[in-house]
């Protein structure tokens, strides 16, 4: 009978550890995912950088395109995950993107060639880092070499497209017309496979449509409770939900079937989206001259550095094994 209790405790006692183990686990899960949510929406806000570039360097770029398609498309296990990993992504985007809108764009504006400066560090010390997690996918592979000149080609034509200034439009509810609601709409279709792609920043794409000062100014007033905006953010997230409908799927796709083919053309992406950075200056409101060797920032391009260190640092100490299973499954 001693025995018998003896076990019986034994057994509850490592339930409770077991149990106080999984809850860690879903805590730091819960973090871990805030912080890479709040980072990519710190990308996404201003242009330069992506999203998904950011989404690259932390190792979830392929868990985070499956869930949105099977957030769309797949099985009712599936969705259920990809539900409770965009959540907690999601809340992090939010807050990031919110606490950009207020205080990263007009920094943004008011030093553009430091942040710059900033960006192209973390696109020159983020592609080593890309190049050596897909070492195994692009060896063998070097007639896919031409992708990296698709890829960079792609980034630098949309650049080049971009306007010399960015006076932008009324999307006041009492200034909307339905060609403006179209052209919001087919906006954010666009920008969102921006978004999500590294390389290609979802906000330059909204500098090219003349929509990023507009919809940026479209955030912070409804953030102040001036809710003539709100009408044109909707239609702005419709277009992003459709968006994500029409072409997550497609890289997922390419992800899956080509590689090889398409992570070289994500480096020449990120290699192109170098000449987009420095093009920046240009689609200010006031436009200022592009970058130059005398205004690029050395200091601000090794803290770029620091920031890409800093975060392979936090995907390898906090990230907790299940988390590392579902991105790699992904």
């Amino acid at each position: 009978m001693l025995y018998v209790l003896t076990m019986r405790a034994e057994e509850g006692r490592l339930r409770t550890i077991d149990a106080g183990g999984s809850l860690t686990m879903s805590i730091a899960g819960v973090i871990i995912n805030f912080v890479r949510g709040f980072c990519m929406a710190l990308a996404d806000s201003v242009p330069g950088v992506s999203g998904g570039t950011i989404a690259f360097l932390l190792g979830f770029y392929d868990r985070f395109i499956g869930s949105l398609d099977d957030l769309f498309h797949g099985p009712k296990a599936a969705k259920i995950d990809a539900v409770k990993f965009l959540l907690k992504l999601g809340f992090g985007w939010i807050i990031g993107f919110g606490l950009s809108a207020l205080v990263l764009t007009s920094f943004f504006d008011s030093h553009i060639y430091q942040v710059s400066s900033l960006f192209m560090g973390f696109i020159v010390f983020a592609i080593p880092i890309v190049v050596l997690e897909e070492k195994s996918t692009l060896k063998g592979h070097a007639a896919s070499l031409v992708f990296v000149t698709i890829g960079a080609a792609a980034v630098v034509a949309i650049t080049l497209l971009s306007p010399v200034s960015d006076e932008g439009v009324n999307v006041a509810v009492g200034s909307l017309n339905p060609g403006m609601v179209a052209y919001v709409f087919f906006a954010a279709m666009v920008a969102i496979s921006a978004m999500v792609l590294p390389g290609i920043s979802g906000s330059t794409l909204l500098l090219i449509f003349g929509l990023y000062v507009p919809i940026m100014g479209a955030v912070r007033a409804v953030m102040g409770l001036d809710l003539a905006y709100l009408p044109i953010l909707l239609v702005f997230i419709a277009g992003v939900a459709c968006g994500v409908l029409l072409f997550v799927r497609l890289i997922r796709m390419c992800l899956k079937k080509f590689r090889p083919q398409t992570m070289y053309a994500i480096v020449g992406m990120m290699l192109g989206s170098l000449f987009s950075i420095t093009q920046g200056p240009l689609t200010l409101t006031e436009p200022l001259p592009a970058m130059s060797l005398d205004t690029f920032s050395l200091l601000f391009f090794v803290i770029g550095g620091v920031v890409v260190g800093g975060l392979q640092l936090l995907k390898t100490r906090l990230e907790d094994p299940a988390e590392a299973r579902k991105d790699k499954e992904a």
